[in-house]
């Protein structure tokens, strides 16, 4: 099949809608804190389906996004570590830890229960959207990048906001549960004060365009080192974006 530019355009704006089925497969396993798994256990298992689901490619394009922005001084040096497939130490590092504050923050965050695992798969879906930011128009592929030729400048940026607008209010949604539970559900003593229930909302709106900053920042600084933009930035692009959100939803409240 050949990916025309319209066709590329397509698939990252529908990016979000695309990973829905994985992301309610997140879900189901956050709601497993209900019957009594541990946070942290269900937090694994979540990052294990989601892993799984997405074929290891967005981490493994971090991975190797590492390793080669730590190659040092040469393009070319830094674009062959890139394309040897195997993990250096560099990107074992960076696994580690993005997967450690992912863990982490999912747990927390499903200490609020089903609540939580609606916000966690929320994270996933917006998440999505960094790749549709990461490969918008006036940027070019990195050299020898076949995924990179195909989707980078695809995305005009009308198209990659709206879809950050969109992931920003299912964010908002997804915390309004927690909101309201915060909010003692219409009053009562043991009610959370009204400026932390607006924090929660509005952490929820800023999550998705910090997040996507966060994605944009790494694609520039891979740009600089890479000549360009190829699928292992796309892929770590949509693991940097996912970190953040999680990070700062767990601040929500």
């Amino acid at each position: 099949m050949t990916i025309t530019p319209d066709t590329a355009r397509t698939a990252l704006l529908l990016a979000p809608l695309a990973v829905l089925p994985l992301a309610l497969q997140v879900v189901l396993v956050g709601l497993t804190v209900e019957i009594g798994v541990p946070p942290l256990v269900a937090a694994g298992l979540a990052l294990g389906v989601l892993a799984h689901g997405s074929r290891g490619m967005h981490l493994d394009g971090l991975a190797d996004t590492v390793d080669g922005l730590g190659a040092g001084w040469d393009r070319e040096r830094a674009l062959e570590i890139m394309r040897r497939g195997d993990v250096g130490p560099m990107g074992a590092v960076a696994l580690v830890v993005v997967l450690l504050v992912q863990a982490g923050a999912i747990a927390t965050l499903l200490g609020s229960g089903w609540r939580g695992a609606l916000v966690v798969g929320a994270a996933v879906v917006a998440s999505r959207a960094a790749a549709a930011a990461v490969c918008g128009r006036g940027q070019q592929a990195a050299p020898g990048s076949k995924l990179g030729t195909a989707f980078v400048g695809t995305v005009p940026f009308v198209g990659a906001a709206l879809v950050v607008l969109a992931v920003a209010a299912l964010l908002v949604a997804s915390v309004l549960p927690v909101a309201l539970l915060l909010g003692g559900l219409g009053g009562g003593s043991s009610a959370a004060p009204s400026w932390m229930v607006a924090r929660a909302v509005l952490v929820a709106a800023v999550a998705a365009p910090v997040a996507v900053w966060a994605a944009i920042s790494l694609r520039d600084k891979a740009v600089r080192t890479f000549g360009g933009v190829g699928g292992d930035v796309i892929g770590a692009g949509v693991e940097v974006a996912l970190t953040v959100l999680l990070v700062l939803l767990t601040v929500a409240w």
